[in-house]
């Protein structure tokens, strides 16, 4: 009972170093990749919406696997119910509802989301994390617009903290905290979570599914490592603007290049299709996008997996930003489809293609580095911190 008490207090107790998050989140995602397919949110959010919006009476001109079924649907559930999990167990969740002027800026930043998601054929993390790991050039387009896009993000932010302050205060309320200390309900909850995983899973595999329960199990250990370390793609953008700590920018640099060095071992060697996950959106598409997202984001506070975490802990605005996210990613994406206007977006371009396998790894080994030694050296200047 010692052992398993010690394990505990390790596991949620105590937070989780985001190097060592960075390090686990590049290992589960050449995991899922080899599993099935890379790491993605807006994939399974539009799945989200598709649906809503066929209950509601407007139907998808294509045939909808159901939520339960649907790849990225799963993912994105099993991330869900980690967070959950991990926030009640760690005696962390509560229900956070914000000011009504923060709520709507949850919203608009889901709706911003949701546009650059289908501009880029991805989100943060499907567009860029996973892609550029692809060696997809979208997805180095993509990681260019969602800089600039925190950066105007960031200023929009700042500037409106002084002109209109009004915008970021109000009454916030708050439900069900677990005081530091106190026994609460809230591990038994968690608890239960788990438990209601291993039934899904049983679920899964009575019927034949056993990978979709595969994919359950891999959100769900997605979701715990997120909200144990908070490490947050939207920080590794947004902070170096606004605060100038550069501690997740550099984690989520080696986070990517741990993830490529996988990606390139499963692709060279055939185990992988090169194709996968190589957008036709280079590079009107990626950078506009990314741009578009990297605003949306910043407003909402959350990305498309950081928003599902933090939903998950019961921040009622994520939830805005999650449901506006997976509407609009809905809507915006058909529309591109239905007016003809995805060529629009660019082409799929290798990197390996072009370059060959070394020459890519040396150069998407410089452009994570150059990411690392820039947020490393605006930390230490100062040249572009707001605050």
């Amino acid at each position: 009972m010692g052992a398993i008490r010690e394990t505990f207090e390790a596991l949620f107790r105590r937070s989780l170093s985001v190097w060592a998050a960075a390090l686990l989140l590049a290992t589960l995602n050449i995991l899922l990749f080899a599993f099935e397919k890379p790491w993605t949110a807006s994939d399974g959010l539009r799945n989200w919406g598709d649906w809503l919006f066929q209950a509601a009476g407007w139907p998808s001109p294509l045939e909808l696997l159901p939520p339960w079924l649907y790849s990225g649907s799963v993912l994105n559930v099993g991330l869900l119910l980690g967070a959950l999990m991990a926030s009640l167990l760690s005696r962390q969740f509560a229900v956070q509802i914000a000011p009504a002027p923060e709520l709507g800026k949850g919203v608009l930043g889901g709706l911003l989301m949701g546009l650059g998601a289908s501009l880029a054929m991805g989100c943060n993390i499907g567009g860029f994390y996973s892609s550029l790991s692809a060696f997809s050039l979208s997805g180095f387009m993509m990681m260019i617009g969602l800089g600039i896009g925190a950066f105007l993000g960031t200023r929009y932010l700042v500037w409106e903290s002084a002109r209109f302050a009004w915008l970021s205060t109000g009454r916030a309320r708050t439900f069900w905290t677990a005081s530091a200390g106190s026994r609460s309900l809230q591990p038994w909850f968690g608890a239960l979570c788990l438990l209601l995983t291993a039934w899904m899973v049983r679920v899964y595999a009575q019927t034949g599914l056993e990978q979709r329960g595969g994919l359950l199990l891999f959100g769900l250990l997605l979701g715990v490592i997120l909200q144990r370390s908070r490490f947050c793609l939207v920080r590794a953008f947004r902070e170096p603007f606004l605060t100038g700590d550069s501690e997740m920018t550099r984690a989520a640099a080696l986070s990517v290049g741990v993830s490529a060095l996988g990606f390139a071992v499963l692709k060279s060697t055939g185990l992988r299709s090169i194709d996968a996950f190589v957008f036709p959106a280079f590079w009107k598409g990626s950078l506009l996008g990314g741009v578009v997202f990297g605003v949306g984001m910043v407003l909402a506070g959350g990305c498309g997996a950081g928003s599902l975490w933090r939903a998950g802990e019961g921040h009622v605005k994520l939830w805005c930003a999650v449901i506006a996210f997976a509407l609009a990613t809905s809507v915006f994406r058909r529309l591109l489809e239905q007016n003809e206007r995805v060529a629009f977006l660019g082409n799929a371009v290798f990197l390996p293609d072009l370059t060959g396998w070394t020459l890519a790894l040396v150069l998407i080994a410089a452009v994570l580095l150059a990411w690392y030694l820039f947020a490393t050296w605006n930390e230490k200047a100062r040249r572009l911190v707001s605050i």
